[in-house]
């Protein structure tokens, strides 16, 4: 993306709203008085909810006064975590884990439905603007490859049809509840495994 797009996107004001600014002072109540610039990751966290999944310049300036410390360390927080999105990515984010255990599983599947059903490129917003997506690495359930995670929850065990129920959903807004598209509770097996005591099933 240019960065003169970049720039048209960013607003020209940011600030928490009330219900924040209350979750901002249980936040602090964390860290010592002294140390108020340790709560800048979670203060990110909160910006970036609250702007519909990506932080603006005007979030980290804002952050930057709260804290009390240079905007520029700020900043440097923002860009070296990936789980921070400092473009717009949608009212819905996509990441497909490609890692080996879901690459085995079909990711590959998953991602070609992501650029017929999103946009062809990673980070590129859909046409009505709602969705994007991106590969990532290794988001820890390997166990129900592949998945993928769209915002906070998890979709797992999918396969071509249920993914695409789920692109489709989100394009419409109003997004399939997450879960185990294989019916598993957690990464349990598929069906009752037989408890064993002494060679016998207890």
């Amino acid at each position: 993306m240019s960065l003169k797009k970049i720039h048209d996107q960013q607003p020209e004001f940011f600030e928490f709203t009330k219900e924040n600014k209350e979750t901002a002072k249980g936040i602090l109540k964390k860290y010592p008085e002294n140390r108020k610039k340790s709560a800048v990751m979670p203060f990110l966290y909160l910006a970036q909810r609250q702007n519909k999944n990506w932080i603006p310049l005007t979030a980290m300036k804002y952050i930057a006064k709260y804290l009390e410390m240079p905007y520029i360390k700020v900043y440097e927080v923002a860009t070296f975590y990936t789980m921070y999105n400092l473009t717009p990515v949608g009212k819905y984010f996509v990441q497909v884990c490609t890692t080996s255990p879901c690459l085995i599983r079909g990711a590959d599947k998953l991602v070609k439905i992501c650029k017929e059903k999103i946009s062809k490129d990673e980070n590129t917003l859909s046409e009505n603007k709602l969705c994007s997506w991106l590969e990532v690495e290794c988001l820890g359930a390997c166990v129900n490859a592949p998945m993928m995670q769209i915002n906070n929850d998890y979709y797992e065990d999918l396969d071509e049809k249920n993914t695409i129920e789920i692109l489709n959903s989100l394009l419409a807004d109003k997004p399939i509840k997450p879960k185990s598209f294989r019916n598993r509770t957690s990464s349990a097996p598929e069906k009752d495994i037989p408890i064993l005591n002494g060679g016998k099933n207890a």
